[in-house]
């Protein structure tokens, strides 16, 4: 019976121990979309360097052909933006049989334009290849990992296409309405012609435009992702944490400032002067100008100066923002150092009670004073503290004491050779400009009606003219 019991087992042993069969293979997988170590911001910022570069903008990323790179971009930027719109501004020119007034402002708007874009397009991509698009934008790896912190950077991405799209197409709507108008009551000849040159006119238009526009957004950008930290920093001080870790935050937030001012000073003051100069030069030729200006002549020249004028604002606002943003930093450490003082006098300074069973404020210096007997008796009822726990009490209020002394001394913003952006700057920019518009009004307007005004008066004492 055993026997029988040990030949079973020796022959159904095989089958327990059998390997499992194989799988059938199985189709291949789709790849992922994404790279296991990518996340939703390394796309955004992926995004952003590729409608850069699409825009004729270099990165870093092509620091092996970067000579190539940067002949390319230049090589775009001269078609696109000088040679083509000069191209369409001649055959205009000639099928209107060189008479026509319509493009008696074209010459300026031109120029202006590819001045913008020039000093733009030189400036932002300066920065992108030196210190690529993460750097670039002050996106450091170790705040880019936090999740809020992630959330809040791809939200600011994606308002910068959103403003740079909302600002660009009611201008190219009505740019488009205006070459459209324009080249109906100029071409009679050929229809093609026509196309040809108003397709060529609103694509260099528009690729002007949007190297203007974008890197004007792109400060934009790096000043609100800027603000994040620095919203950040007032939600810290509402922790009771420890003064020199303020300090040292403060100190990193400042440091990124002095950095985004280094790269960006010239060209704020290169954007700001073509801007002023081309508003100038449009300002001094309308007012000037002795025929009549209507949508078809005017709309090109309004289309650009608002342009010109749009991107100044989205700098300025986004400078003084951050700048009023940092110089409110000291106000909130005063606020938390009142609060944490107050609060911390009631359980950390010496208390007494008093006959009446009421609490006082038990002098400091009478804890070092020496005691007879009978005194001693009497300050039975005194809570004792030690030197050291005076010591701690006034070494932490010494810190934030310091601290706040120092953010008070040491404001911090974004700054143009030393001339912080504030409102005050923007009130010395507002006069300078108003100054500007009426001397061009008082060179174009006031002086050719001094005439009409003399035959007025003249007019009106007929008299004392003829005995004149």
């Amino acid at each position: 019976m055993a026997d029988a019991d040990l030949a079973g087992t020796l022959t159904a042993s095989p089958e327990v121990h059998r390997p499992p069969p194989t799988p059938p293979p199985q189709p291949p997988s789709r790849a992922p979309l994404l790279a296991p170590r990518e996340n939703p911001l390394d796309c955004a910022l992926r995004r952003l360097e590729a409608f850069l570069a699409l825009l004729s903008f270099p990165s870093s990323a092509a620091a092996p052909r970067l000579p190539l790179r940067l002949i390319l971009s230049a090589a775009a930027f001269v078609l696109l933006g000088v040679a083509l719109p000069s191209a369409a501004f001649a055959l205009s020119r000639s099928a209107a049989g060189g008479g026509h007034r319509i493009d008696g402002f074209e010459i300026t708007v031109v120029v202006s334009e590819a001045a913008a874009a020039a000093v733009s397009l030189a400036c932002v991509s300066r920065g992108l290849v030196k210190y690529g698009i993460r750097r670039f934008l002050f996106v450091d790896q170790q705040h880019g990992q936090d999740d809020r912190l992630q959330k809040e950077y791809l939200r600011k991405i994606q308002d910068f296409f959103y403003l740079l799209f909302w600002w660009i197409l009611p201008c190219f709507v009505v740019k488009t309405v205006r070459e459209i108008v324009r080249f109906v009551y100029i071409f009679h000849e050929s229809i093609w012609r026509a196309v040809v040159v108003l397709l060529a006119s609103v694509a260099s238009w528009t690729y002007l435009t949007t190297i203007y526009l974008s890197s004007c957004t792109i400060f934009n950008l790096v000043c609100n992702l800027q603000v994040v930290h620095f919203e950040d920093y007032g939600k810290l001080l509402e922790q009771d944490a420890d003064p020199l870790v303020y300090v040292q935050e403060h100190l990193r937030l400042r440091y990124n400032l002095y950095k985004i001012s280094h790269r960006f000073r010239i060209f704020l003051l290169l954007v700001f002067l073509c801007v002023t100069a081309s508003q100038f030069v449009i300002l001094f030729e309308t007012t000037g100008h002795g025929g009549t200006v209507n949508f078809t002549s005017a709309a090109d020249i309004a289309v650009s100066s608002i342009v010109q004028v749009v991107g100044i604002v989205l700098c300025l606002h986004a400078a003084t923002k951050i700048s009023h943003r940092a110089q409110g930093i000291a106000s909130l450490a005063s606020r938390w150092h009142a609060l944490v003082t107050c609060n911390s006098s009631d359980s950390t300074l010496p208390r007494v009670t008093n006959s009446s069973g009421n609490l006082e404020a038990f002098p400091a210096d009478l804890l070092l004073m020496d005691y007879s007997e009978s005194d001693v008796e009497s300050l039975d009822n005194v809570t004792v503290h030690t030197n050291a726990q005076l010591a701690s009490y006034m070494s932490s209020y010494h810190k934030r004491e310091a601290l706040v002394l120092y953010l008070l001394s040491s404001p911090s913003g974004i700054t143009i050779f030393g001339w912080t952006v504030d409102r005050t700057l923007l009130n010395t920019i507002f006069f300078i400009e108003m100054s500007l518009v009426l001397f061009v009004l008082g060179k174009t307007i006031a002086s050719p009606t001094k005439p009409v005004l003399t035959d007025f008066i003249r007019n009106l004492h007929p008299n004392k003219s003829m005995h004149e």
